[in-house]
């Protein structure tokens, strides 16, 4: 007689998606201004303020990597040393774009109808005002600053971001384990703070290295309509500003601080999407 022994059923090993090329030369990117940012001395090759008239608007050359200004101060020393106030830029932007995103769509999400609607209808208001107009009345309170783009652009990304986290919130509000930590009793506070809340914020990790991208473009643009900060600075968006004048004689002083500002962009958002969908892939 033959016994039927049960075979163990085959276990599913959760597969992270790898990592593609893209994605560590985007963090290569990143790591790279990241060590500009902190010792920009490390990788500078001259020193960013010197004056040199003898070698004003110089093409890109062995000596000077990416060309000298009218100043004939050289352009990389320039860059390198102007990450540091782009990146504060971008992140601090960022930053307050989320932190408001976080308030409004919570309050959207959760508080009484009549308050809800009133914060979504503030938030619609925000979405319709032109980011432009709105840097153009702080600068007019403010003054041009680098405090004056960070405002700017965070608040005028926010109401996309708000809309978001309000999405989240409201999915997380009608899953299964929210409804079965309510059919146990528990708490509504609680409830809020060990399921609600924190499968709302968690996509917020990838939005947030989306956002940073995001908001040293805009923040250069307006840096580059004299909304931001101003030349002297080596800021990337001053760098345009101050090399419009001679767009026609030496291109690069645009074309260069251009490229610079999206090749970070780009990474920024390559890292954001690749851990967008990690998370996505942890959800499975």
């Amino acid at each position: 007689m033959t016994t039927i022994q049960d075979t163990p059923a085959p276990t599913r090993t959760r597969r992270l998606p790898r990592v593609r090329w893209t994605v560590a030369l985007a963090v290569g990117v990143v790591a790279f201004f990241a060590l500009a940012a902190a010792a920009p001395q490390l990788l500078a090759t001259h020193d960013p303020t010197a004056l040199d008239l003898t070698a004003s608007l110089r093409a890109p050359s062995l000596d000077h990597w990416f060309g000298t200004d009218e100043s004939g101060r050289d352009l990389y020393s320039r860059v390198i040393h102007g990450t540091r106030e782009s990146l504060a830029i971008g992140l601090g932007a960022a930053g307050v774009s989320l932190v408001l995103a976080l308030v409004l769509g919570s309050a959207a999400a959760l508080a009484h109808r009549y308050l809800a609607g009133a914060v979504n209808r503030f938030v619609e208001i925000l979405f319709a005002f032109p980011t432009l107009l709105f840097a153009l009345l702080l600068v007019a309170i403010l003054g041009p600053s680098a405090t004056t783009q960070i405002l700017a652009v965070g608040i005028g990304s926010a109401p996309g971001y708000a809309r978001i986290v309000r999405g989240q919130i409201l999915a997380a509000r009608r899953s299964g384990y929210v409804e079965a930590a309510v059919a146990l009793g528990h708490p509504r506070g609680l409830i809020l703070r060990q399921h609600v809340i924190p499968n709302a914020v968690r996509p917020l990790v990838a939005v947030f290295t989306l956002c940073v991208g995001q908001s040293i473009v805009w923040a250069s643009s307006l840096a580059f309509l004299g909304l931001g900060v101003a030349p002297p600075s080596s800021e990337w968006g001053a760098l345009l500003d101050a090399g419009r004048t001679y767009v026609t004689h030496a291109p690069w002083l645009i074309v260069i601080p251009g490229l610079v500002i999206v090749v970070l962009a780009l990474a920024a958002t390559a890292i954001g999407k690749d851990i967008q969908a990690r998370l996505e892939s942890g959800d499975e």
